[in-house]
């Protein structure tokens, strides 16, 4: 009997041994270290499960012992996170655990794109259109379609979305970063608008959009976007036509091509500030937050009239005799 025992426990003792062993050698390659030599980019695509995911980097060989992960989902589920679509960098040296924690973690592999202020969004749609690793949902659809889709049908594009610098990842599309810029738009426009002077001339948000994108198409130098304002504000309180050179441009379209005659000063379009009274119907670039800033808090002055130097800032001037002077000095005679 005492043999009987002692035959069983070191039956025991052995069996228990393996255990620990095999736990052991099971930790060890759970943390041996993936077979990458330098940082490699890796694809969960969508609806992919944590079982087709490992076997996936073992065909690719970054992983080895695929039972031990197999394994892991049955013993210690926990440690097994939802995994998320998008690209992850997977670095030397990282262990198959920390493979498996990266890929349910936020650290996925973004992109940028940079819309400039000034853009309109025919320009914006041929950006997003062309941006790597983005699902391009919008390309082909109208205008108004887009529009309809972000939640604002019937409502006009141009000036709604806020000229800035985002970031995206593996699995977003152009409608994600359309949605972004517009609640982005409207935010800035709304916190600008209660800070506005009592005394403007523009009477609604959406008029100090289109004044802001006046703005932004003048002038580059953030010094004369107040100033400005102030001249279109007082052209508008004296019954005089704005005459911005960008409005022309815009109501021309595609047949833009650089340069703008007397014949194209005297079209009538409903953009021409030239021919018709105020603003424009609607925008016609996307203003930063400083011309909206600006579009709202008018610099106070005497001036009417400004022309461009040719160095990206302008001369402005109190009269007419004063600002055909200032033409010929930096048009006519340049």
């Amino acid at each position: 009997m005492k043999r009987l025992f002692a035959v069983l426990a070191v039956l025991v003792v052995l069996a228990i041994a393996a255990v620990l062993g095999g736990y052991a050698y099971w930790q060890q390659r759970l943390a041996a270290p993936i077979v990458v030599e330098e940082p490699t980019l890796y694809q969960v695509p969508a609806g992919a499960g944590f079982h087709q995911v490992v076997r996936d980097l073992a065909s690719q060989g970054v992983l080895k012992d695929v039972w031990a992960y197999q394994l892991l989902a049955r013993i210690d589920p926990e440690q097994v996170p939802q995994l998320r679509v998008g690209e992850y960098r997977l670095m030397p040296g990282m262990s198959g655990l920390d493979v498996i924690a990266l890929l349910g973690s936020n650290n996925v592999v973004t992109y940028s794109l940079t819309v400039p202020e000034g853009w309109t969004f025919r320009q914006m749609r041929t950006l997003l259109d062309t941006a790597p690793k983005l699902e391009h949902r919008t390309t082909g659809m109208s205008d108004e379609a887009i529009m309809t889709l972000l939640g604002r049908e019937g409502a006009h594009p141009e000036g709604w979305f806020f000229p800035d610098t985002y970031r995206y990842h593996l699995g977003m599309s152009d409608v994600d970063i359309l949605r972004q810029s517009l609640q982005r738009m409207e935010r800035i426009l709304e916190e600008v608008w209660a800070e506005r002077d009592e005394d403007l001339t523009i009477e609604s948000p959406y008029e100090a959009l289109i004044m802001a994108s006046l703005i932004e198409r003048e002038t580059g130098a953030p010094e004369e976007r107040r100033e400005i304002a102030g001249v279109f504000k007082r052209r508008m309180e004296r019954g005089m036509r704005l005459q911005t050179d960008p409005t022309v441009i815009y109501g021309m379209g595609e047949r833009y091509e650089g340069r703008i005659t007397r014949a194209d000063l005297r079209e009538a379009t409903p953009y021409n500030t030239y021919v018709i009274d105020g603003m424009p119907p609607t925008p016609i670039a996307m203003p930063g937050r400083a011309s909206l800033e600006a579009a709202v808090n008018p610099q106070p002055g005497e001036t009417l009239y400004f022309v461009s130097r040719g160095d990206g800032t302008h001369h402005f001037s109190r009269t007419l005799r004063e600002h055909n002077n200032a033409v010929n000095r930096y048009i006519r005679n340049r």
